[in-house]
């Protein structure tokens, strides 16, 4: 599978089970990992890839996400620090992982997206450097090979 542009990127994660969906999300979140050092970014990850993951560890997960985030934020303060949007956009990301599902909502796209922000920051904190569409095109292999599982 060869995927090339964001249109095919999108309407193969519509296709995908909420299950499917979770997984895919951690790992575009783990390729941005890095970028986080929040070790409940880490567990929140752990927790949407495991098999046969409780509902309940879900909402855990979330409140642990929700928190990591909120507090990330907190930590750009009035002048933006960069390395922390980053690591904020990555909770953001890993908080899409394990987010209740609901109708027309793309949990996995959502944790793309917010993983592509979180290089975009990255760049910016590295002198201006544009690293989003290789994140991008990093997304799409990951995809692929997920797929091919």
């Amino acid at each position: 599978m060869n995927i090339t542009n964001d249109n095919e990127f999108k309407a193969i994660l519509n296709d995908l089970d909420i299950v499917r969906k979770r997984k895919v999300a951690a790992a575009f979140v783990e390729s941005v990992l890095p970028l986080c050092t929040d070790p409940r970014v880490n567990n929140v990850i752990a927790t949407a890839k495991r098999e046969g993951v409780t509902e309940l560890e879900l909402i855990a997960a979330y409140q642990m996400a929700n928190t990591a985030r909120v507090e990330s934020f907190c930590h750009c303060g009035k002048e933006i620090d960069w390395q922390n949007q980053a690591s904020h956009f990555v909770a953001r990301a890993a908080l899409d992982c394990v987010k209740p599902a609901k109708e027309n909502t793309n949990l996995a796209w959502d944790a793309a997206t917010d993983a592509r922000i979180a290089r975009s920051c990255q760049g910016i904190a590295n002198g201006g450097e544009c690293i989003e569409q290789r994140e991008s095109e990093k997304q799409y292999l990951i995809l692929a090979d997920f797929m091919s599982q």
